[in-house]
């Protein structure tokens, strides 16, 4: 009988015990998962704002782009790791820590990355080849050594209106679209020609035009 009461004891320890321990790591479960809102501005070493910054969060798989001022505001969980990555610029890691406030602000600043290539060298067999290399272009040039052609202004105009954007050119004008309707997303957008005032002042803009004509 005894011996049967001492089971008991250390089977109702044991069950306490395993209790303890499961209720112990519920609570530290629910302290990791403990969601914080992220703010901050994202700079150059200059302390000049940079839009279009890129924060990810692999294990979750979501994230967010910094606005157009550098501004940057996320939900993420203790724990979690951020990518900060931006074209121009070396890769940073934010993790959050365990003791962040619900509300945490941070000022991130980006280092240029400065990447060298490798030298290209150029060679011609001899200087002979090379000077009938460039007589075999034929380009007429005048007194000053520069093609006439080249100068009009009309082919310039073209130039000007059909040379696309390069790659740095297309990614800011991107990111500025991106940024724009970031910061556009929770205002009412309006019809210019359901505005009376647009037609007010198109009507006197009319009147105006037939007036002048007239006299």
């Amino acid at each position: 009988m005894q011996a049967t009461i001492n089971e008991v004891k250390k089977i109702s320890l044991i069950l306490a015990l395993g209790l303890f321990f499961l209720f112990a790591a519920d609570n530290v479960a629910a302290q990791s998962k403990r969601v914080i809102q992220l703010s901050g501005i994202v700079t150059d070493t200059a302390g000049l704002s940079i839009p279009g910054v890129h924060f990810y969060v692999p294990k979750a798989g979501r994230g967010t782009s910094s606005l157009g001022n550098g501004f940057f505001s996320m939900p993420l969980l203790v724990g979690d790791t951020v990518q900060i990555s931006c074209v121009g610029y070396k890769r940073q890691t934010y993790v959050v820590p365990a003791d962040a406030k619900e509300f945490t602000s941070i000022l991130v600043e980006m280092h240029t990355n400065v990447e060298y290539l490798k030298e290209v060298v150029i060679t011609m067999p001899t200087e002979e080849l090379f000077k009938e290399a460039v007589l075999a272009l034929n380009v007429p040039l005048d007194d000053t050594g520069i093609d006439p052609k080249q100068l009009n202004a009309e082919l310039l105009a073209l130039m000007v209106r059909t040379t696309p954007m390069d790659g740095n050119a297309n990614y800011r004008y991107y990111m500025d679209q991106y940024s724009n309707s970031l910061g556009n997303k929770f205002h009412p957008l309006y019809n210019p020609f359901l505005n009376p005032l647009n037609w007010v002042k198109f009507i006197k803009d009319l009147k105006k035009k037939k007036y002048s004509n007239k006299n």
